[in-house]
Protein backbone atom coordinates (compact mmCIF):
# COMPACT_ATOMS: atom_id res chain seq x y z
CA UNK A 1 0.00 0.00 0.00
CA UNK A 2 1.34 3.29 -0.83
CA UNK A 3 -0.56 7.01 0.25
CA UNK A 4 0.75 10.21 -1.43
CA UNK A 5 -0.10 13.42 0.17
CA UNK A 6 0.00 16.61 -2.49
CA UNK A 7 -1.59 20.48 -2.31
CA UNK A 8 0.77 21.69 0.67
CA UNK A 9 2.03 25.35 -0.07
CA UNK A 10 2.60 28.83 1.15
CA UNK A 11 -0.47 30.50 1.96
CA UNK A 12 -1.32 33.51 3.82
CA UNK A 13 -3.63 34.04 6.78
CA UNK A 14 -7.51 33.20 6.17
CA UNK A 15 -6.20 31.60 3.18
CA UNK A 16 -7.62 28.38 1.91
CA UNK A 17 -5.88 24.83 0.46
CA UNK A 18 -6.80 21.20 -0.78
CA UNK A 19 -4.82 18.38 0.44
CA UNK A 20 -5.40 15.27 -2.14
CA UNK A 21 -4.05 11.98 -0.74
CA UNK A 22 -4.21 9.12 -3.35
CA UNK A 23 -3.69 5.64 -2.43
CA UNK A 24 -2.73 2.82 -4.22
CA UNK A 25 -2.13 -0.78 -3.55
CA UNK A 26 -5.40 -1.67 -2.32
CA UNK A 27 -9.15 -0.02 -2.63
CA UNK A 28 -9.83 1.97 -0.32
CA UNK A 29 -13.57 1.70 0.10
CA UNK A 30 -12.76 -0.90 3.09
CA UNK A 31 -10.58 1.36 5.33
CA UNK A 32 -10.66 4.52 7.22
CA UNK A 33 -8.16 7.04 5.98
CA UNK A 34 -6.91 9.97 8.59
CA UNK A 35 -5.07 12.81 8.20
CA UNK A 36 -2.50 13.91 10.50
CA UNK A 37 -0.16 16.53 11.14
CA UNK A 38 3.31 17.30 12.70
CA UNK A 39 4.51 20.88 13.31
CA UNK A 40 8.90 21.42 13.75
CA UNK A 41 9.23 20.25 17.46
CA UNK A 42 5.63 19.27 18.21
CA UNK A 43 3.97 15.64 18.21
CA UNK A 44 2.28 14.21 15.60
CA UNK A 45 -1.57 15.98 16.01
CA UNK A 46 -4.48 14.12 14.80
CA UNK A 47 -6.55 15.96 11.97
CA UNK A 48 -9.84 14.06 11.14
CA UNK A 49 -10.82 11.00 10.20
CA UNK A 50 -13.38 9.44 7.80
CA UNK A 51 -14.94 6.12 7.69
CA UNK A 52 -14.98 3.14 4.76
CA UNK A 53 -18.22 4.62 3.17
CA UNK A 54 -17.76 8.09 3.54
CA UNK A 55 -20.72 8.52 6.14
CA UNK A 56 -18.55 9.65 9.11
CA UNK A 57 -15.93 12.32 9.96
CA UNK A 58 -14.56 12.92 13.08
CA UNK A 59 -11.79 16.16 13.21
CA UNK A 60 -9.71 17.35 15.58
CA UNK A 61 -10.82 20.60 18.10
CA UNK A 62 -8.06 23.13 16.20
CA UNK A 63 -9.92 22.37 13.13
CA UNK A 64 -13.28 21.92 13.48
CA UNK A 65 -15.53 24.12 12.01
CA UNK A 66 -12.28 24.70 9.33
CA UNK A 67 -11.30 21.98 8.08
CA UNK A 68 -13.35 19.11 5.98
CA UNK A 69 -12.41 15.45 4.84
CA UNK A 70 -13.52 13.69 2.18
CA UNK A 71 -13.77 10.86 -0.40
CA UNK A 72 -14.31 10.12 -3.62
CA UNK A 73 -15.10 6.03 -5.62
CA UNK A 74 -11.14 6.72 -6.80
CA UNK A 75 -9.15 5.93 -4.19
CA UNK A 76 -8.40 9.63 -3.53
CA UNK A 77 -9.19 11.66 0.30
CA UNK A 78 -9.06 15.21 0.14
CA UNK A 79 -8.50 17.87 2.98
CA UNK A 80 -10.16 21.01 2.50
CA UNK A 81 -8.75 23.39 5.09
CA UNK A 82 -10.13 26.94 5.13
CA UNK A 83 -9.82 29.68 7.26
CA UNK A 84 -5.71 28.92 7.80
CA UNK A 85 -4.12 30.60 10.33
CA UNK A 86 -0.10 30.18 11.71
CA UNK A 87 -0.52 27.47 14.09
CA UNK A 88 -1.88 25.64 10.96
CA UNK A 89 1.85 25.37 9.69
CA UNK A 90 2.81 21.60 9.62
CA UNK A 91 3.53 18.67 7.49
CA UNK A 92 0.48 16.60 6.90
CA UNK A 93 0.21 13.05 6.33
CA UNK A 94 -2.44 11.00 5.33
CA UNK A 95 -2.67 7.45 7.06
CA UNK A 96 -4.50 4.17 6.61
CA UNK A 97 -6.05 1.98 8.91
CA UNK A 98 -6.84 -1.86 8.14
CA UNK A 99 -9.31 -1.89 11.43
CA UNK A 100 -10.45 0.51 13.93
CA UNK A 101 -9.29 3.66 13.23
CA UNK A 102 -9.02 6.33 15.68
CA UNK A 103 -7.29 9.92 16.95
CA UNK A 104 -3.53 7.95 17.50
CA UNK A 105 -1.20 7.61 15.46
CA UNK A 106 -1.03 3.46 16.21
CA UNK A 107 -4.01 2.70 15.07
CA UNK A 108 -2.51 3.53 11.17
CA UNK A 109 -1.02 0.95 9.65
CA UNK A 110 0.44 2.79 6.17
CA UNK A 111 1.71 6.59 6.14
CA UNK A 112 1.93 8.86 3.06
CA UNK A 113 5.51 11.44 2.97
CA UNK A 114 3.68 14.32 3.84
CA UNK A 115 3.23 17.38 2.45
CA UNK A 116 4.09 21.10 3.87
CA UNK A 117 1.74 23.53 4.72
CA UNK A 118 3.07 26.98 5.35
CA UNK A 119 1.04 29.85 6.32
CA UNK A 120 2.37 33.44 6.84
CA UNK A 121 0.44 35.91 9.78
Amino acid sequence: VQLQASGGGLVQTGDYLRLSCAVSGRTISNYAIGWFRQAPGKEREFVAVINWSGSMTYYGDAVKGRFTISRDNENMVYLQMNSLKPEDTAVYYCALALSRAGVTNFQYNYWGQGTQVTVSS
